[in-house]
């Protein structure tokens, strides 16, 4: 059953599509991110050239399942569930969402709909949204009395600068595609007819590139974020001489020297 939650496309053109699937809404249970994380570990330990995000066409993922986090959901006798409990969903949430950021290869978030709560939180887990121009999101937990639990008030301030992300959490509002690419959360925006196509084909031109370059960049990125500018700029040394022991570095800097920038040919 957690196979069809959200289901793994490796494709020949060495992207990998991770398709969500869970109802109408994409909601994200303990099950659904459970999935997610066994898809994360696959996608690792067996890198592809690069990975898309999805919710399909009609929506992202609108955002945690809220009923579980009620020890009795019925209106007249309800109670919030206990804390052993929230700590295990925030846990799911964490454990998913960091191993979605860990993939060793560029991952784009493709975002037809509402992309909210715990479903804007996946997409800020990958490297890069894409989104529809109808697309929609948002942090709306304020609005139940609580506060995002799976990177909302850490990786969106990171992204857009701590005022933006402030003003998302404390209103809860949503913010339309347009919005969302001024402020930097989100990095393209097409027409609804043209997500999967724009996606297809971003995703495919970062699977051609050299996957092993790639990957150490994005680790030095990613590591860099969370130190000092001086350790970061030691761990990008440190990556700096990685890289060149690689078959891409071969590749890539034979081709330059025989052909000119830009003529390599990594796979």
């Amino acid at each position: 059953m957690s196979d069809e939650l959200v289901q793994l496309e490796r494709r020949s053109d060495g992207v990998a599509v991770v398709t969500l699937a869970n109802g109408k809404v994409n909601a994200l249970s303990t099950q659904v991110l459970g999935r997610l994380h066994e898809v994360a570990v696959d996608l690792t330990d067996d890198p592809p050239g690069a990975v898309i995000v999805t919710g399909g066409p009609r929506l992202f993922a609108a955002g945690a399942d809220i009923s579980q986090f009620a020890a009795d959901p019925d209106p007249s006798t309800f109670e919030i569930a206990p804390a052993t409990r929230v700590r295990e969903l925030g846990g799911a949430f964490l454990t998913a969402l960091n191993a979605i950021a860990a993939i060793p290869r560029p991952t784009i978030a493709s975002v037809s709909g509402f992309a909210l709560g715990g479903g804007c939180e996946l997409a800020l887990a990958c490297d890069f949204r894409i989104a529809s121009e109808r697309a929609k999101f948002g942090q709306p937990e304020i609005l139940l009395g609580i506060i995002p639990g799976g990177g909302g008030t850490q990786r969106l301030a990171r992204l857009v600068g701590p005022a933006r992300a402030k003003d998302l959490v404390f209103s809860g509002r949503q913010v339309g595609a347009a919005d969302a690419l001024a402020m930097g959360l989100v990095d393209r925006v097409v027409a609804p007819d043209e997500l999967d196509a724009a996606t297809d084909a971003w995703a495919a031109e970062l699977a051609a590139g050299p996957s092993e370059a790639l990957a150490i960049a994005k680790a030095a990125i990613d590591g860099g974020l969370s130190t000092t500018l001086e350790a970061g700029l030691e761990l990008e040394q440190h990556h700096f001489v990685e890289v060149f022991g690689t078959d891409d570095a071969r590749i890539g800097v034979a081709s330059f020297l025989e052909h000119g920038p830009g003529k390599a040919s990594f796979h």
